[in-house]
């Protein structure tokens, strides 16, 4: 099933995200990453102006959106994959600020699928303001909605 072009540009409720030590310790240990910078807050404070987030950090944030954070698509959630991330940082980010996301569409598309079937592209776009209301970083994500296979 195709999706809407109307889709594009739509935009879903803002969500907060709070940046909190704990968590970013927690990822920090979850993806293996050693750097003293997540753990010790008197050498992060020294060396960066305060604890920073990990780069990939921001994915984390899906866990405070609601079902209204995203504009809704009608994929098929069968058929569902995770084609691409990444991560724009326009400010730091540190332990204490407070995130506000607004995510929208950028493009919806479709291919031809190797396997039979168009593939669906949907492109998505989050803003994150600080708590004043500086933009400090974007995230950009793909999902795809695989086409059905050929029937022989």
């Amino acid at each position: 099933m195709a999706i809407d072009k109307k889709l594009i540009g739509q935009t879903g409720t803002p969500f907060t995200v709070p940046i909190e030590w704990s968590k970013v310790r927690e990822f920090a240990r979850a993806i293996r990453d050693p750097n003293p910078v997540y753990f010790d807050r008197e050498l992060a404070q020294k060396e960066c102006g305060g604890v920073p987030v990990p780069p990939t950090f921001l994915q984390a944030a899906s866990f405070w959106m609601d079902e209204h954070s995203m504009p809704a698509a009608n994929f098929d959630l069968r058929r569902i994959l995770h084609g691409e991330q990444d991560f724009e940082f326009l400010k730091p980010i540190f332990v204490g600020d407070v995130l506000t996301g607004v995510a929208r569409v950028a493009d919806v598309y479709e291919k031809e699928g190797g396997r039979g079937g168009k593939m669906t592209f949907m492109l998505t776009e989050i803003e994150y303001k600080n708590q004043k209301g500086e933009t400090v970083a974007f995230a950009r994500g793909t999902l795809v909605e695989t086409g059905q296979a050929v029937s022989s």
